[in-house]
């Protein structure tokens, strides 16, 4: 079942809104519970994990700054 574009769209930004600062605060609330690592360390971790969100909503993100394509308008 694929998704509509302004389905995506509005995903996308409950996404970003609020999913990605909840996502950054559980992150830094472990790493911070877990005596924090050695800075180049704590840098990798956190570059990974900042890529990783994005991966499983890959889908819903694509396409989202184009102009609508199901638009009668031409």
């Amino acid at each position: 079942m694929a998704l509509s574009y302004k389905a995506r769209r509005r995903w996308s930004l409950v996404i970003l809104l609020l999913g990605l600062p909840l996502y950054i605060v559980a992150v830094v609330t472990v790493l911070n519970l877990l005596d924090r690592p050695p800075l180049w360390l704590e840098l990798v971790i956190y570059v990974g994990l900042g890529l990783l969100w994005a991966l499983p909503f890959r889908f819903i993100f694509r396409g989202v700054g184009q102009e609508d394509p199901d638009s009668a308008e031409k």
